[in-house]
């Protein structure tokens, strides 16, 4: 059979509508395709996706996304699958129910469909005993990550007679189409994930109690010091469910009998207390920690009642913080406070038990470390830390498991590791050229990328000024620009205006709206891409207005705060979107006036498309690791933007913006320095005759604004307390 149909696959019939099923169909239908959701009633499908539109934080990107989802019933519509190009399995995790309902769906199945099992430990085949050929040869096992929108990881688990051509596309079909970075497991007891990810959670509550250590402590210990996300230890064990857990590891005592450190896995005291009280983590409100209003208390490990969270100190992970993570861990292992006693007895074991299990459940260190990254979002992975550590400190053995180029298989020999340029970042291109506040990296193929590292990408004047002389010299018509920052950028360095306003130097803020506003337009000249993520606000996104096309990650936070500081975009920002909403109709215009009025900052990049700050041309790459290579692809291809076309708003434009503030200020909050802001917006919308006295307009009211008390409050307050002030 072949399988070269899958790669343009865009029908799929989710079956299950629980918390993983919805999450997988929002998922999907987000990214464009065509979304059918069954589930067994028509009311419970109803229900359960309700449920799902309500979760926080969102599984929809936009709300009117969820109504492009067809809802159905098993009893009345599961003839629908017979349309599907993928049907996804998602219900219930019981053996004996997915096995019947395979049997029900397999003869109205598509001969090309592709036919998976979502599971997160089930033995996947024995979900397809008793099935055809046809049906076992594409069958395969997806472990998603919960959510889907937010967490990349797939495990893909084939059964041993899964065609390996059917395991090849299907793999690349979720790589290259539904956004996941897809590992490839051995059908073994909770794959890679939840067979060690499962046993690290539950090792580190064990000697949590053992050695009397509070959940502070060990959250402080097991957050960011040791490269995990912030959530520690404890909040991770309330954000999967303690319910969840002691399901998963039931699941695999059960089955993992010959493993002789299954009695990890038994229930810490703390954790059956809470179960036998109701308390099973965040989704009850209450579990190692329990929410009070807008408060947390905390369970105290030894009296187990809660209690007001303590502040902790623990020298060793202040004296060590900036470390790398190799050093600050091997110097907190040796240290005599909690951090290198609870790293001794958790962090050595828990790196023991990945070298124990590693063969037995991977095909690869590097598979192992991946789903340890992608799916737990651990900075390296449990093979990489060994390496950074030193495999000697830890008990194990000197031979490292990387080189620069190559991973040591379970032979002991060194294999090179798989190159994949498609998930280059930024700093895996060579920089070219060395500037004050950003790089230029060559990105091959004649584009070249203008690379901010400014501290969270601040623009600043010695930026406008580099990156337009650069633009003017020869050889520099593709470009893309981006950051090397944690942000795209945070917009336009506050201190210099306050500096600037402080002193009275009203033309040195003329002068530097001046300059950003014409490398605004001048990046539109060129063949230019702007790939923007995590914040991409104030003068980084008038940057990226000008340039020909915006590539974005789509969890991007994308938007023109000015007003939280007292101000308007002044960057060329307010004329833009002036002149790119004259023919989107007066309520359009009206929306997008008071977005910039005030300060509107986009949830995610498709509702900056849906608020009208992004165009419909610009792009959301999808896929969490490919953006420097989608907006490369883009530059390649871009067309230099003409002059912008002014033409003149129709209808009474002035009066629906006002009615706008006015129901702005009878709601409460909306300050009289506010409406000065939205009057100096409006006045740039409806007053100017063409793109040039749009710009001029926005620098007048820009240094209108700057000469107030108001706003000269505004911007400090922000730079001493970074939030902003309501005056």
């Amino acid at each position: 059979m072949s399988y070269e149909n899958w790669k343009s696959a865009n029908k799929v019939c989710v079956i299950g509508a629980g918390t993983m099923g919805a999450g997988i169909a929002a998922h999907l239908a987000n990214i464009g395709f065509d979304v059918t959701l069954l589930d067994l009633t028509k009311e419970s499908v109803q229900t359960a996706f309700d449920r799902a539109k309500a979760v926080k934080p969102s599984h929809f990107y936009v709300p009117e996304t969820a109504n492009k989802i067809r809802l159905g019933s098993i009893s009345e519509n599961l003839d629908w699958v017979s349309e599907a190009d993928w049907v996804c399995e998602a219900i219930v995790e019981k053996l004996d129910l997915k096995r019947e309902l395979f049997s029900k769906i397999e003869p109205l199945l598509s001969e090309s469909a592709m036919i998976s099992t979502n599971t997160s430990g089930l033995q996947i085949s024995l979900l397809s005993e008793g099935r055809s050929e046809s049906f076992q040869r594409r069958f395969l096992g997806t472990h998603f990550f919960n959510p889907p929108r937010y967490l990349k990881l797939l495990e893909l688990i084939p059964t041993n007679v899964t065609d390996l051509k059917a395991v090849e596309a299907f793999a690349s079909f979720l790589e290259e189409r539904c956004a996941r970075r897809v590992v490839i497991a051995k059908d073994t007891p909770g794959f890679i994930a939840n067979r060690f990810g499962m046993w690290s959670m539950f090792h580190a509550v064990h000697v949590a109690e053992k050695l009397g250590l509070s959940i502070e402590a060990v959250d402080a210990i097991c957050g960011p010091f040791l490269g995990r996300p912030r959530s520690g230890a404890f909040r991770l064990n309330d954000i999967v469910g303690l319910d969840i857990m002691q399901d998963i590891a039931t699941n695999l005592q059960t089955r993992c009998s010959d493993d002789p450190h299954m009695d990890t896995l038994n229930t810490p005291r703390s954790m059956a207390t809470l179960m036998e009280r109701g308390h099973i983590g965040s989704k009850s409100s209450a579990g190692y920690y329990r929410r009070e209003g807008k408060e947390f208390l905390v369970l105290d490990l030894g009296t187990l009642v809660y209690r007001q969270p303590y502040d902790i100190t623990i020298p060793s992970l202040k004296e060590h913080a900036r470390k790398p993570l190799g050093e600050r861990i091997r110097c907190a292992l040796e240290s005599k406070d909690e951090a290198g006693e609870f790293l001794r007895n958790h962090l050595i074991s828990t790196l023991k038990y990945a070298d124990f299990l590693k063969e037995e459940i991977a095909h690869s260190i590097q598979d192992f470390d991946r789903v340890m990254k992608w799916g737990f979002a651990w900075e390296m992975g449990p093979f990489e830390l060994i390496d950074a550590i030193g495999p000697g400190v830890l008990g194990l053995s000197d031979q490292p498991y990387y080189s620069a180029t190559d991973q040591r298989n379970f032979e002991g020999t060194f294999v090179q590791l798989a190159p994949q340029p498609q998930y280059a970042t930024i700093q895996d291109f060579p920089v070219i050229e060395s500037n004050d506040g950003f790089n230029v990296r060559d990105l091959g193929d004649g584009v070249k990328a203008i690379s901010l590292t400014t501290k969270m990408g601040t623009i600043t004047p010695e930026v406008v000024g580099g990156v337009s002389a650069f633009l003017d010299k020869p050889g520099n018509e593709c470009i893309v620009l981006t950051s090397e920052a944690k942000n795209y950028s945070v917009g336009f360095d506050l201190a210099f205006f306050e500096q600037a306003i402080s002193e009275s130097n009203w033309q040195a803020i003329d002068d530097a709206l001046l300059a950003l506003q014409n490398l605004t337009i001048r990046l539109g000249s060129v063949k230019s891409v702007a790939a923007v993520y995590g914040y991409c606000l104030g003068a980084g996104m008038e940057l990226a207005m000008g340039c020909t096309q915006v590539c974005s990650h789509p969890e991007s936070n994308i938007g023109l705060p000015e007003a939280k500081v007292g101000l308007i975009p002044g960057g060329a920002g307010t004329a833009l979107l002036a002149q790119r909403t004259q023919a989107a109709g007066a309520k359009k215009i009206v929306d997008v006036c008071m977005a910039i009025s005030t300060g509107f900052v986009s949830a995610n990049a498709e509702d900056s498309k849906r608020a009208g700050i992004l165009r419909e041309t610009d792009v959301t790459c999808f896929h969490p690791d490919r953006l420097i290579q989608t907006a490369k692809s883009l530059a390649l291809f871009a067309t230099p933007s003409n002059p912008p076309i002014w033409l003149q708003p129709i209808g009474p434009i002035a009066g629906m913006i006002d009615t706008a503030q006015e129901e702005l200020r009878l709601k409460g909050g909306f300050t009289s320095h506010d409406e000065l802001i939205a009057d100096n917006v409006k006045h740039v919308f409806t007053k100017s005759n063409s793109f040039e006295s749009a710009l001029l307009e926005e620098r007048v009211a820009f240094l209108t604004l700057c000469k107030t008390g108001l706003t000269l409050a505004r911007i400090r307050h922000m730079l001493e307390n970074g939030k902003p002030l309501k005056n």
